[in-house]
């Protein structure tokens, strides 16, 4: 498993191995029944996204199997754990308007150590479209001053983004490199501020850009770092991209992936419609 999952299992795994009898967990865990795993990830899971249920219950489902492999618990508990269904390209991307974008850079304070790193985040979040994990992911020798380009690391199945670097990026970048990024043997670009300094962890990127967007009044139901990657996507279809440059600048792997942003496509939707028929 990647370093990434790894960490999103023991987070939710953790969290079921706490529910349990202290005093006893392997006891506790022997005698668990298909009701306390349902009951379990049904708490677990309430008022989460979809992907975040899906996070937990594939935790669950290696945990549970690797036990009764292992003979701590009699039998494999996997197959109590609810279906959860999902429909490709059901959802409809969730973006941050191009006002609200320049509003958030704007309101956030670059005099500030924080504010310098959190507004070099925001500012390649909103150039590039890139994922959260490539920001975190990002280390010095990626931003290629020289030839005046910046490499983004594949993600999640998907291909590296290899970009121009621009004039503003450069200057954010710099501004952060210069005052704002504090001495720590690590090569990742971002790290936090307060010691021990270390690179960004997920929970800790997407608190950075929510609580961001929060202040600044934007968003809406749209918070988070995947926002402005959406708003990236509908930026383009609007100057009138096709979806295939759009997916090599995301990274996208297929141009299947790369479908989702055609419900949000409105100059070629007005040519789809059928004529509303009389009464």
């Amino acid at each position: 498993l990647s370093e990434e999952t790894i960490k999103i299992y023991r987070h939710y795994l953790t969290e079921f191995l706490d529910s349990l009898d202290a005093g006893d967990v392997y006891k506790s865990l022997y005698n668990l029944s298909p009701e306390d795993i349902h009951a379990f990830f049904i708490r677990s899971a309430k008022g989460r996204a979809d992907t975040t249920r899906g996070q937990i219950r594939a935790a669950l489902r290696s945990f549970l199997s690797f036990c009764a492999k292992h003979g701590h618990i009699p039998h494999d508990l996997a197959t109590a754990l609810p279906k959860i269904s999902r429909y490709k390209l059901a959802d409809v991307p969730r973006a941050v308007g191009e006002d609200d974008a320049r509003k958030l850079l704007e309101n956030i304070d670059r005099t500030t150590l924080v504010g310098r790193r959190d507004f070099a985040i925001v500012q390649l979040l909103y150039t590039y479209g890139v994922r959260s994990a490539q920001v975190r992911a990002l280390r010095l020798q990626d931003i290629q001053w020289r030839m005046n380009r910046i490499r983004f690391p594949a993600c999640k199945g998907g291909k590296e983004v290899l970009a121009p670097l621009t004039d503003e990026v450069g200057e954010r970048l710099l501004d952060y490199l210069r005052d704002g990024r504090s001495q720590a043997p690590y090569s990742e670009v971002f790290l936090t501020v307060r010691a021990p300094f270390r690179p960004l962890e997920a929970g800790g990127l997407y608190r950075i850009v929510a609580g961001r967007m929060r202040r600044a009044g934007v968003g809406g139901s749209a918070v988070g770092p995947h926002s402005l990657r959406h708003a990236f996507a509908t930026r383009f279809l609007k100057h009138n991209q096709s979806l295939k440059t759009i997916a090599d600048m995301l990274g996208h792997r297929t141009i299947n992936s790369t479908f989702i942003y055609t419900k949000i496509d409105f100059a070629m939707l007005k040519h789809l419609p059928l004529e509303w028929p009389e009464v």
